[in-house]
């Protein structure tokens, strides 16, 4: 097995070596981490069902609740059940038919109750829905509408007592609705024209009507506050107005005329407009401004005036504030309405039943707390035991926490060990692979035959440089033993031969140079004729074998040889030098 995959599988049983004790933490955190969880899971549903039925009771219960506490605060002034029970119906009625809160329309009743003494017989259901009917049809809100109804009640006291609480009222929301149609105002704005106005034309015999006429015609250029503010300064100077203009505003009962009869008489003395002499003079007879400028927008139509009381004194019911309410009703709030009007009737079952049970357990809350003063040692064990809860609670809290995050922790070192267990598996494969690969390739040079030549002509370098290298070395080897000697016996042979050929190379040389031209001499031998000449090792392979093997220690040295002609040497003659030159 090689090195590199001897740390593979290392690495991998090291791997698993450690990953066994990490999964034994593992599930031992798990297990905990599970028992924590289903205690608070087992907690949590507990108070989760006890939350959720509590809820589920408020729910069911809430819009009578709610009724019960408003119908309360109505009994708190005194109102009998007798009447609470009409105001209830009257409420629930109203709700369903202008998608309005019932509870809301009873709690209105309470400022009513609180500014129109003496309201039975059902008259505080019938001003609390005239109230909250004006309020939906002129686009006010209930408080302000409310606040409205008394103080009119309280400035027309008496006709609302001649002519009945119940009719007056509707009446008046009637009337009211069809002026803020009539002048495109508001119902707060009419509100505060009579709240700035307040008895001040009532205390002169004007009626309601007349009144409400004026006011409205006004605000077409000014709002509420502004026109009851200069319609009081008129009613202020018009006594000293008709002594100083020497006319008559007052009948023979000293009750002021009405305002058409002022304003012909006006019109008569001064035309139908006004220059600026006559404003003066208006003005220092009405002893303001304000009066005068109500003069001139009161002359410029009276006749719009006289049509206007006309329409008002014919209304007296609410059909047309219902006219107006009905049609800014909305169907989903009528629907919404409708079903907390169920849930009323439903809850008021109810409550008679389950409001002694809560009574008790209020009772048996305040018993609770006597007892916590009167023994403040149980109260603060109690109290220790309760923090202990608590404390525990948080204790096991925190070590789910703790779990989750070793769980995580755990998870991420399991991946890591996955993932280096995939790479040595990965590495061991490409391993494998390589030495696949070297294989194949060993096997196709082996098939090769050329693969075979080089490795020959390799190793044949290899033996020359080994034998050149420890050439020395051998030869001391063979020298000293018998085989060798033996074997250098048989090459000193040989050397001796050569060196006999060697001296008859030299008589050779010697009858040679008794041709004509030819001279060969010890130093180097020298071939002239057309300048060719060729350097060659004296004694030629024979000389050099032999000085090799010997060590030059017995041979003959021969010189160069010159060979001087007078002719070129032909082909012929040059083999035949080679060949002398060979031998």
């Amino acid at each position: 097995m090689s090195a590199a995959l001897e740390k593979l599988m290392f690495t991998v049983a090291m791997v698993d070596q450690v990953s066994k004790p990490i999964a034994a933490v593992d599930k031992a955190i798990g297990g905990m981490k599970k028992n924590a969880t289903e205690g608070f899971s087992a907690i949590q549903q507990g108070a989760v069902g006890l939350v959720a039925s509590g809820l589920a009771l408020q729910g069911i219960l809430g819009p009578a609740i709610e009724m019960d506490r408003a119908l309360g605060e109505v009994r708190s002034l005194g109102v009998a059940d007798k009447e609470l029970k009409t105001l209830t119906a009257t409420a629930l009625d109203f709700s369903i038919q202008y998608g309005k809160s019932a509870s809301d329309f009873v709690r209105s009743s309470y400022d009513i109750q609180s500014a129109i003494a003496g309201l039975n017989n059902g008259e505080l259901a019938k001003f609390t829905e005239a109230s909250n009917l004006l309020a939906a049809a002129t686009k006010a809100d209930a408080a302000t509408v409310t606040s409205y109804m008394g103080t009119m009640y309280g400035i027309f006291q008496s006709e609302a007592e001649a002519m009945g609480k119940a009719e007056w009222v509707q009446m008046l929301t009637g009337q009211t609705a069809t002026a803020v149609q009539m002048f495109k105002t508001t119902g707060a704005e009419m509100s505060s024209a009579f709240t700035s106005l307040g008895a001040n034309a009532q205390s002169a015999g004007i009626s309601l009507t007349e009144q409400m006429a004026v006011l409205g015609k006004l605000q077409a250029t000014m709002s509420g506050s502004e026109a009851g503010t200069k319609y009081k300064s008129f009613l202020a100077g018009v006594g000293n107005a008709q002594t100083a203009l020497g006319l008559s505003f007052t009948d023979s009962e000293g009750r002021m005329l009405p305002m058409l009869q002022i304003m012909e008489q006006l019109q008569g003395k001064f035309g139908d407009t006004l220059d600026v002499a006559e404003s003066d003079a208006l003005k220092k007879a009405f002893g303001s401004e304000e009066a005068v400028s109500m003069i001139k927008l009161l002359m410029a139509d009276t006749a719009g005036l006289a049509a206007n009381i006309d329409q008002l004194g014919k209304v007296t019911g609410m059909d047309k504030a219902a006219q107006m309410a009905g049609a800014m009703v909305d169907p989903w709030e009528q629907f919404a309405s409708s079903v907390d009007a169920v849930r009323v009737v439903f809850g008021q079952a109810l409550l008679p039943v389950i409001n002694p049970v809560m009574q008790d357990l209020a009772a048996g809350g305040a018993q609770l707390a006597e007892w916590m003063q009167m023994f403040p040692n149980i109260t603060r064990w109690i109290g220790y035991v309760v923090v202990g809860v608590l404390t525990l609670s948080a204790a096991f809290a925190a070590m789910t926490i703790a779990t989750g995050i070793t769980k995580l922790a755990i998870g991420g070192m399991n991946a890591v060990f996955m993932i280096m267990t995939g790479a040595m598996k990965a590495l061991q494969l490409v391993t494998l692979l390589w030495n696949g690969a070297i294989w194949l390739v060993n096997a196709a040079l082996l098939a090769n035959p050329i693969t075979w030549v080089i490795v020959g002509i390799i190793a044949l370098i290899a033996a020359v440089g080994a034998l050149v290298y420890w050439w020395d070395d051998l030869k001391q080897a063979f020298l000293d033993s018998t085989w060798g000697q033996a074997i250098m016996g048989v090459i000193g042979n040989i050397i001796n031969l050569f060196r006999g050929l060697g001296k008859i190379f030299d008589w050779v040389i010697e009858k040679i140079n008794l041709i004509p031209g030819v001279e060969i001499g010890g130093a180097d031998t020298t071939v002239t004729g057309t300048t060719q000449s060729a350097d060659v090792p004296a004694g030629g392979v024979t000389q050099q074998l032999a000085t090799a093997v010997g060590g030059n220690k017995a041979g003959s040295q021969y010189g160069d040889i010159h060979i001087n002609s007078q002719e070129s040497m032909g082909p012929a003659q040059l083999d035949e030098w080679l060949a002398v030159q060979g031998g």
